[in-house]
Formats: structure tokens, sequence, C-alpha cells
């Protein structure tokens, strides 16, 4: 039997994988791509596999939701958010209110429910993934202006502990007889600036371990890690705070940081956190029973409707009233706001505390995610040109060799592109007045990669790597476009 389950995950697994290619060829959101191999091979489908085991699903999703987290903030860098935080957190916190209350109010009109069980539902979909949103946009090679992709990378990376902290405290509202407003108040303050201050702690903690530690075997390293995270959460939910917020926190503080064995750790959690995604929504497309869910299709798109037509935009309006964003971007922030595995391991909560309409509210969440990354994935390419917000993307080069540096190491390895205009071309590198301290590496041209000599001549368009301090970068650029605009501006004289 342990062969045959063995089989049945390898080959689900491998399915997903392949299947992804399909978001890159046909823009189809990979969330959808997982679900529905899930679905199919579900008990409503081609009944491979019987799953109804809704506790099961929730810790496996708070396991794979520790990672994810944990993975997003090691990719995001301080220097890039810095000039979007204040928006950010707006977004992540007033915005998730404010939904959550314009969903949850017509719910409970649409469904006969009490208030707070409609803002449950609110709270649940609240929560966004920038993950959805750039798979859709990669597959047209298509970027946003206005640093409007480290908005949405740093709201869904810190709205899902804000949702996930409102629907469990409305759950306990509605299940515990003495929990009240005040209660929930202390606890969101409470749970927020645990979490902050702990991730913080454990952060630098973590960084100071990895550099000290000196294992013996450099593939240690990534188990450390993995031991560690799990731990960051656990002790910070048992200290009264947000976990999830501190693995995010944590994630942020260790990937600003220097440390050793830095790029094979980011690779190895990237890859990790695709693993949690897969295995959430294969599990999360089992757990669905299709008969169910297109039972409550009509009312679960008026739900989706208003989200995305009233609910995001009202938030986002309300979010960045004050912020420097014009209309146009915050025009395109409100139709990206598309929902993705956290709603729906939230929908697993209500079922977990055994409440009166948790298979509704379940099956509810469940088609406003599919729906909403439906409708508003397809188009975001359309509508971000139309508003002239965005901008293409240029492929990065996957040159064949690998910089590791140290812990005080202030070098790096970065690619510089030879532009058309630039006054380099034709000219031997011996030439070039480069830095002492710098040194061209390799060059890309035309797909092929040629080791550097001093009489090399550079061409239009190609592509070098260059070793050189951290700080002399903006010089090196500096001086190889120097020549063409002391041209052009002695021709304008």
């Amino acid at each position: 039997m342990l062969s045959i389950y063995l089989l049945v995950g390898a080959l689900l697994l491998l399915l997903s994988i392949f299947s992804s290619k399909l978001s890159t060829r046909f823009g189809i959101p990979v969330l959808l791509v997982f679900l529905g191999i899930g679905m199919i091979v579900g008990s409503d489908g081609l009944n491979w596999i019987y799953f109804d085991n809704y506790e099961l699903a929730q810790y496996l999703g708070i396991i794979a939701l520790i990672y994810i987290l944990f993975s997003g903030g090691l990719d995001t860098r301080w220097k890039k958010i810095q000039p979007v935080i204040i928006p950010g957190i707006s977004l992540s916190t007033l915005g998730v209110l404010v939904s959550a209350l314009i969903v949850g109010v017509f719910t409970s009109w649409l469904l006969n429910f009490g208030l707070l069980e409609g803002v449950l539902v609110g709270a649940i979909v609240s929560s966004t993934d920038a993950a959805a949103v750039f798979s859709v946009l990669r597959s047209k090679a298509l970027g946003f202006k206005y640093r409007l992709k480290e908005l949405m990378e740093f709201e869904s990376g810190t709205n899902d502990p804000m949702a996930i902290f409102l629907a469990i405290g409305i759950i306990q509202l509605l299940i515990l007889p003495d929990f009240g407003w005040l209660e929930m108040t202390l606890l969101f303050f409470q749970q927020i600036s645990v979490g902050l201050l702990g991730g913080y702690i454990f952060g630098k903690l973590t960084t100071w371990i990895i550099n000290s530690i000196n294992l013996e075997y450099d593939g240690l390293y990534p188990v450390l890690m993995l031991a560690l995270v799990p731990l960051i959460y656990s002790v910070i939910d048992l200290m009264g705070g947000s976990g999830f917020l501190a693995v995010y926190i944590a994630g942020m503080v260790l990937g600003n940081s220097n440390f050793i064995h830095q790029r094979s750790l980011i690779n190895f959690f990237d890859g990790l956190g695709w693993l949690m995604q897969i295995t959430m929504f294969l599990t999360l497309g089992l757990l669905v029973f299709p008969t169910q869910i297109m039972a409550i299709s009509g009312t679960g798109l008026l739900v989706a409707l208003v989200l995305i037509l009233v609910a995001r935009p009202v938030s986002v309006f309300v979010s960045l009233f004050f912020s420097r964003f014009k209309m146009r971007s915050k025009l395109m922030i409100s139709w990206t706001g598309l929902r993705g595995a956290v709603p729906i391991i939230m929908a697993t909560f209500p079922l977990g505390a055994s409440m009166e309409n948790a298979e509704l509210i379940f099956s509810i969440v469940f088609f406003v995610v599919v729906t909403s990354v439906l409708i508003q994935g397809p188009f975001i390419p359309l509508i971000a040109r139309w508003l002239h917000v965005d901008s293409p993307i240029l492929p990065k080069t996957k040159f064949p060799i690998e910089f590791e540096p140290s812990v005080d190491t202030k070098s790096a390895l970065k690619e510089i592109v030879v532009d058309e205009k630039d006054s380099i071309i034709g000219k031997k590198i011996i030439d070039l007045d480069f830095p002492n301290d710098a040194l061209i590496v390799i060059i890309n041209r035309e797909g092929k990669f040629l080791v550097p000599r001093g009489t090399t001549e550079l061409q239009a368009n190609d592509k070098l790597l260059v070793l050189s301090k951290k700080d002399q970068f903006d010089k090196i650029k500096r001086l190889l476009k120097s020549d063409f605009e002391n041209q052009t501006s002695g021709n304008a004289v």
C-alpha cells in the first residue's frame, strides 16, 4: 500500500508541475491548475481519492502558510518596499477591515446571516495573493510602473496575518460567550506587537545562528532552517502573538542581512514554497465537492462581484486616500486584488470550530476565490496597458556561474547591459577606464557566453556579468555611458 500511496503522490506532484506550463503559455493562474487537478481526481471527479478531513486540511494549511510567508519575507527587499511601506500597511490593515465590512454587510443580507457571520466571510476573502497576479503578468512578459509591484507584494505578505487574526477573532466572538469586543481589541494589539517584536528578534537570532554555528556539512543548513521556521511560529503563538506575522518579519530580517549560503538557502525556500503551494492546492481541491459548490453558484457569484467591483476598490481608495498614488495606480491595485489559497485555508477554520453554517461558508469562499481569479486574472495585462502602468520585463540572463559571498564580503555579481547608444561599443576592454577592483567575469552575446580578454571588443546588447564592490556599480554604469553623454551635450552646445 505504501508504494501505491507514494506512486499516486509522485504522479500528482509531477502532473501539477508539468501542468503549470499552462500558466505561462495561456495566462492561466497556476492556482487554478493545482486546484483543478485535485478536483478532477477527487470524489466528485474520477473518484481516485476520497478526502473529507477538514481538520487535517487545516493543519496542513497552517504548516504550508508558515513556510510560504517565511519564503515571501526572505524575498522581500527592504530598499524596494521602504518607499511603499506606509501605504502597504494601510492596505493590509485598514483595507482588510473595510473590505471585510462591505462584503460582510452584503453577505449577511443576502444569506440571512447574522452580521458577525457575514463579516467573517468578508474577513476570510479579504486576503490577496500577489503570486497569482505575477504569474499572469509573466506569461505576457509585463511588469508594473510606479512601484506597484513592490506595493502588491508587501500588501500580500502582510494582509494574511491581519485577515487570519480578524477571522479567528470573529469565530471566538461567535462561539465563546465571555469573549467580547474589548478582549478582541486587546488581543489584536497583543498579536501585532508580539508578532512584530518577536519576528524581528528571531530574525536577528536566526541570522546569528546561521553565521555562527559552523556546521560540518553544508546540506544541514536547509535542515536547520526547516526546524527554525516552525519554532519561530510556535514560540510566538504560545506567547500570544501572531505567529504568521512573526515568520514573515523574521524572513524579511534574514533576507536583508548577510548570511552564509545565502543564495542556496533562498533558492531552497523558493522551491519549498512552491511545494507547499502545490500540496495545499491539491489538498483543497480534493476537499471540495464540485456538486456542492455549483449548488451555491448564484450566491457565490453575487458575493464575488461585490468583492471585486465594490469592496476591493472602496478599500483601496480609502486606504490610499493620503498617498501619492494617482487614480490610475489605485484602479490597477483595485483590479489586481486576486484571491489565493489563504482564504480557502481560512475557510476551514469555521469547519474546525463546528459552526452552524461552516460548510456553506467554505463553499462560498471557494467559489469566490475561483471566480476572482477567473474574472480578474485574464484582464490584468489589458487593464495595465489601458491605464498605462505596464512596463516590459526584460528576460534575466542565467549565467553559468554563481557567486556565494561570505558574511563580510562587500562584493557582488551584477548584470550590466550594453545599450545601443553606449559609447563603449567597439572599444576593447583594456581601453576602458574600469576601476581596479572591478572585473568583467563573462559576457553573454546573443545567447552565447564568452570569457572576456583585454582585447575583446564590446558590442551592442552585450550582457556583462561584473564583479565589483556593491557601492561601485552606480559609478561603473555612469562610466559606460559618460562618453556618449559628453558627445550629446557637446553637440547641443
